[in-house]
């Protein structure tokens, strides 16, 4: 009987599991580099999305607290103003009773800013309030307050205390003074901090349903006003942000609450009384949408993953197909035409450069993918205009090519009112308009920015203080044109600046550009005031 040699069938097994295992191989080596480099890019996506998030929240709040500290501010000074008309009028007749008390009556009633008034002498009795209800009248006052505007005799905010009445309040007073200068004794406003007062209408009505919040404190650290009404008169030590606040300082961080929460906070103070304003969000609130966000970039992904994936496979087999080939010529070297056949393998060369091409291609689709996610987060998803972050790179750009450029900073007029009577959808419509007239006014060659809220830049360059100013009254007159229903008509105050001619940086010349835009702001807005001369125009 013959002797069986199973040698050669177990070798044409392992060549073929060999020729199976080196295309899976090389399908799965292709696909782990592919996905590594997918992660990266996705991670990276996600980081510059977060940041975008947290940079934007802080630089709202920080812009949110401002704006309402410089509407205390204002209340603080209109409120003196009273006062001290009331002082001149009562300084004339400081016996005449029925004088003081009209006098306390008409402050109260007609301004609407204080809670109660009380007209005190200089021994420290009342002379008159409003409301009668008070039942002080005639009483000797014996708080901090009262002692320190009789012995200071100068306009004083005081620091929160509780009353004689019962109440938590804050004092502004007024000293009186007749003629020849004589003391008589002060007019005092007040501020009932737990019940419904001048800051409740100031900051009350900027709630939110996601735990954003606002909240006020004095010098040493007093809450004077806070959504939880019960904290009022409450103490907070050990807050960076409030310590930063009471101090003088404007900014914003990264901060955690007394509950333990991760808030961004903006923060701001009020000059006239050292108060402090802080407006905070939640982190997690604040980042919300980036799980969203990142569903969409994985989804956007997945053809063009799929399609490198399908490549990789073909190209696999491309490569085992020739090694295969070489395996059954180097088997049949003794063979007849096994030259031939050898030759005919070497177009191996043309399948490596598809093999080459291939990874080009999938790498390439990954960094369009990439490039695409940056030009995202360099862009404002509302208008599509050019983002803050977007505008830094290419100042930084024209910084270093001493380029000369105009700033023109716009600013909607009434926008709170909008979204207040419309809603939040027509006041992206305006944003939206807004932001297609800028471009349309625009040169190829400027720069167009969203740089938050209802705040837009305009860079133009090579242009001087005259011809930015033309562009931007070209810009206010199509705005106001324009009618956007159901809002209607809107219109847009803007301030103008020139680097080199009114500043001597950038970073100057747009501060420049945003002072005037206040400056158009308080002059009555729809409005264009240029730095070079501070004219209006409008």
């Amino acid at each position: 009987m013959p002797q069986i040699h199973p040698l050669p069938r177990r070798r044409s097994l392992a060549r073929l599991l060999f020729r199976v295992d080196l295309q899976r191989m090389i399908v799965a080596l292709a696909v782990a580099a592919a996905g590594v480099l997918l992660a990266n890019g996705f991670y990276s996506s996600y980081l510059v999305q977060r940041q975008v998030l947290i940079d934007t929240t802080l630089k709202a709040n920080h812009a949110y607290a401002a704006k309402l500290a410089e509407a205390a501010q204002n209340f603080i000074e209109e409120a003196q103003q009273q006062l001290a008309y009331s002082a001149g009028i009562v300084a004339r007749d400081f016996d005449n009773e029925n004088l003081l008390l009209d006098e306390a009556e008409r402050l109260r009633l007609q301004t609407h800013s204080f809670n109660s008034v009380a007209i005190v002498d200089a021994g420290a009795i009342v002379r008159a309030t409003s409301p009668e209800a008070l039942q002080i009248k005639g009483r000797y006052l014996r708080s901090l307050a009262a002692r320190e505007a009789l012995d200071q005799r100068r306009p004083l905010v005081s620091q929160p205390y509780m009353a004689i009445t019962g109440n938590m309040l804050v004092v502004i007073s007024q000293p009186v003074f007749t003629a020849d200068g004589r003391y008589l004794g002060y007019i005092g406003g007040t501020i009932y901090l737990r019940e419904r007062n001048i800051l409740n209408v100031l900051l009350g009505t900027h709630h939110y349903n996601d735990g954003s919040y606002l909240y006020v404190v004095d010098q040493g650290g007093t809450l004077l006003y806070h959504p939880e009404a019960a904290r009022i008169g409450e103490a907070v030590s050990g807050n960076p942000v409030i310590e930063a606040a009471i101090a003088g300082a404007s900014g914003s961080r990264e901060v955690v609450n007394s509950r333990g929460i991760e808030m961004l906070a903006g923060y701001a103070s009020v000059p006239a009384t050292g108060w402090g304003v802080v407006a905070q969000r939640p982190v997690a609130v604040t980042l919300a949408p980036l799980e969203g966000l990142m569903w969409r970039v994985a989804a956007n992904s997945a053809p063009a993953a799929l399609v490198t994936l399908v490549a990789i496979w073909w190209f696999a087999r491309a490569i085992s197909r020739p090694l295969g080939q070489l395996a059954d010529g180097a088997r049949q070297m003794d063979a007849p035409g096994t030259a031939d056949r050898i030759q005919r393998v070497r177009s191996w060369y043309v399948e490596a450069r598809q093999i080459k091409r291939a990874m080009l291609i999938g790498i390439g689709l990954l960094q369009a993918r990439i490039g695409r996610l940056d030009r995202d987060a360099r862009t404002d998803p509302l208008t599509g205009l050019i983002n803050r972050r977007g505008m830094d790179d290419v100042l930084e750009l024209w910084r270093a090519e001493a380029r000369p450029f105009a700033a023109i900073a716009v600013d909607i007029d009434h926008f709170k009112q909008i979204n207040d009577s419309w809603g939040h959808e027509v006041g992206d419509a305006v944003l939206r308009r807004l932001g297609l007239i800028l471009r349309q006014t625009a040169r190829d060659t400027d720069l167009v920015c969203r740089t938050g809220g209802e705040e837009f830049l305009l860079l133009l360059p090579g242009l001087s203080s005259a011809a930015a100013v033309a562009v931007a009254e070209r810009l206010r007159k199509a705005v106001a044109r324009e009618r956007i229903d159901p809002a209607g008509h809107v219109t847009v105050s803007a301030g103008v600046a020139v680097l080199p001619e009114d500043a001597t940086d950038i970073g100057t010349a747009l501060r420049l550009a945003d002072e005037m835009l206040y400056e158009a702001k308080r002059a009555g807005r729809n409005r264009v005031v240029a730095a070079d001369s501070p004219r209006l125009h409008g």
